[in-house]
């Protein structure tokens, strides 16, 4: 009853400043009671029994309104939790509140016509990102320890960078989306958790993972897993790479890889500087934006069809866009195989990839291009270093590990093979364990 009523209080008091989170679950002390009371009698309790959670307004909660940051769905109440929301409640968890996200979760920044703009609590000028930008926004200024995310092209990973907290998206298929919305292009969609520390992500992830029998996606068994994890029989090899293949990085940014990359190497990793060819022939951004715009636009156009005057500026943007050709998307289908080739040849070397993030740190809200090093770059370059590993469908994990000279956290990102998230967590630990900027918050 404490630990929720204490997670109420803080949204109560910085919510306001932040427009994190969109919907109170009303029944969360009633349940915080129950969970109590089951401590008090003795009964046999999950993992996560008792915790608070939030989870993104774009997956499904029971009872409790899911709108997906547009007009167009108002007042939505599910009758069935997402999957993954009913696996975190089976551990015991208390469902506390819905976050903010663009229109649809299709928006690097989050920003809607029915609830509005997320501000980052590092500087509420600067943007926490998107698509999950009000549940990193939350978990970073202590509204909630545990969140449910999605990510598409950097909606975790890019969220958690810009808010210094961790966020994680296991290989593709490995929880499945059923009950969350978008769902197209699914083969590019994944869920995941948010959380302060790597401890707490790995345990969500465990409760998160294994096949649903509704999502074609998720079929791999529960213990199925190709990492190294953390008893290595030798020393992990570890490849870091920031230029050329992401778009041009931020000299702070690319510092920090270069820190994360020296710190391995003191805990005893073998880490050198690489590049992955396939990355620098084939754009991943470009192969994502010509798939994915052809496979949603159908989805998109029924929906709002007869909802014009609700439609938020991301959906009318890709209603406009021009439909892909069939022969550019399929030169865009053999460049995706192209790229899974290339890191499946960089994954018989190396055990992981570390990499940056974002381009920059947290630029400010509303911008259609931010500066690199002195020059201008288009907005949507943003997800260049994220956007690689949904086009391929490899897991990665976005943690902190600097701070730029303006005080905003600076991430790092860790992939690894497919099916190999038990080399990301451990790795991730040893980072956790020496980070800099381990202790540090926004102060509200």
């Amino acid at each position: 009853m404490e630990v929720v009523q204490a997670h109420l209080d803080r949204i109560e008091a910085v919510n306001p400043k932040l427009n994190a989170v969109v919907t109170l679950a009303a029944g969360a002390l009633a349940e915080a009671k129950a969970a109590e009371a089951a401590v008090l009698r003795g009964d046999e309790v999950g993992p996560l029994h008792g915790v608070p959670f939030t989870a993104k307004d774009s997956i499904d909660t029971a009872g409790v309104l899911t709108q997906r940051g547009s007009p167009i769905f108002k007042g939505r109440l599910p009758d069935v939790d997402a999957v993954s929301v009913a696996r975190i409640k089976g551990a015991g968890a208390v469902l506390l509140a819905k976050t903010n996200l663009p229109e649809f979760s299709y928006l690097t920044e989050t920003d809607n016509l029915l609830t509005g703009r997320t501000n980052n609590p590092w500087n509420l000028d600067r943007t926490p990102g998107g698509s999950s930008g009000g549940e990193s926004a939350a978990i970073a200024s202590g509204m909630s320890p545990l969140g449910l995310a999605t990510d598409l092209a950097i909606s975790i990973r890019g969220p958690a960078a810009n808010t210094g907290v961790i966020g994680f998206k296991a290989t593709h298929g490995r929880v499945p989306m059923t009950g969350i919305w978008g769902r197209v292009p699914r083969r590019n969609w994944h869920v995941g958790p948010m959380a302060h520390s790597v401890r707490d992500i790995a345990l969500a992830y465990s409760l998160l993972v294994g096949p649903d029998g509704a999502d074609g996606f998720s079929v791999t068994s529960l213990g199925f897993d190709t990492g190294i994890g953390s008893k290595p029989g030798r020393p992990l090899r570890v490849g870091w790479l920031v230029e050329p293949g992401f778009g041009p990085i931020d000299s702070e940014v690319a510092a920090t890889v270069e820190k994360a990359a020296d710190a391995l190497q003191g805990v005893g990793c073998v880490v050198e500087p690489v590049r992955i060819p396939e990355l620098e022939r084939d754009n991943a951004l470009d192969v994502f934006n010509r798939l994915h715009v052809m496979e949603m636009k159908p989805s998109f156009a029924e929906v709002t069809a007869g909802h014009e005057n609700e439609m938020f500026k991301i959906s009318k943007g890709m209603l406009a866009t021009p439909d892909t050709s069939m022969v550019d998307f399929v030169h865009a289908e053999q460049a995706s195989e192209r790229l899974r080739d290339g890191f499946a040849g960089y994954f018989e070397r190396y055990d992981a990839l570390l990499c940056p993030v974002l381009p920059v740190p947290a630029h400010a809200h509303g911008l259609s291009e931010y500066m690199v090093n002195g020059k201008p770059v288009p907005e949507v370059q943003i997800q260049g270093a994220t956007v690689p590993f949904n086009v391929t469908g490899l897991p990665g994990l976005s943690m902190r590990f600097g701070t730029s000279h303006d005080g905003l956290p600076i991430g790092v990102q860790l992939v690894s093979k497919w099916y190999a998230e038990s080399t990301i967590l451990y790795l991730a630990s040893l980072l956790e364990t020496i980070s800099p900027v381990r202790d540090l918050h926004p102060s509200l």
